[in-house]
């Protein structure tokens, strides 16, 4: 078991889908589930993103492999590095996005959709301009 308790992030009232905690129990290896295969499960059992994270919190599991390459990395935790340049139609993008300074992780996503990017471009384009990464989907951060 993780050392850490997610479901104290959520009200005691909040109960878990029983089908949707047999899927996500399915699919999870050593207490952990990545990012891909959460959004996987969130699609095929046609339930939003941030279930599938809450799901994950109050069985304990842990959310590992971020898309962005922001957490769940062992051992180094974060992949992301910043990019060595940023092409000036991805930054105005990503600036344009911006809620309070910093990108959601769903904005994200769609600068990469839209421009042809892996996600982990957006995220290293961000850190190379300075800019958090906030929102996420699952509810992780």
């Amino acid at each position: 078991m993780s050392t850490k308790d997610f479901s104290k992030k959520h009200s005691p009232d909040r109960k878990v889908n029983e089908e949707l905690a047999g899927a996500v129990k399915a699919r999870a290896k050593d207490e952990e589930l990545p990012c891909a295969v959460a959004f996987s499960i969130a699609e095929e059992m046609n339930v939003p993103p941030e279930e599938v994270g809450f799901t994950l919190d109050a069985l304990d599991i842990r959310l590992v492999k971020c898309q962005l390459g922001l957490f769940g990395y062992k051992p180094i935790k974060r992949i992301v590095k910043p990019a060595e340049n940023v092409a000036p139609d991805i930054e105005k993008a990503i600036r344009r996005s911006l809620a309070n300074g910093r990108l959601a992780c769903a904005e994200a996503w769609r600068i990469a959709d839209r421009y042809g990017l892996r996600k982990m471009e957006v995220s290293s384009a961000c850190e190379a301009l300075g800019i958090k990464i906030s929102a996420c989907q699952l509810g992780s951060f």
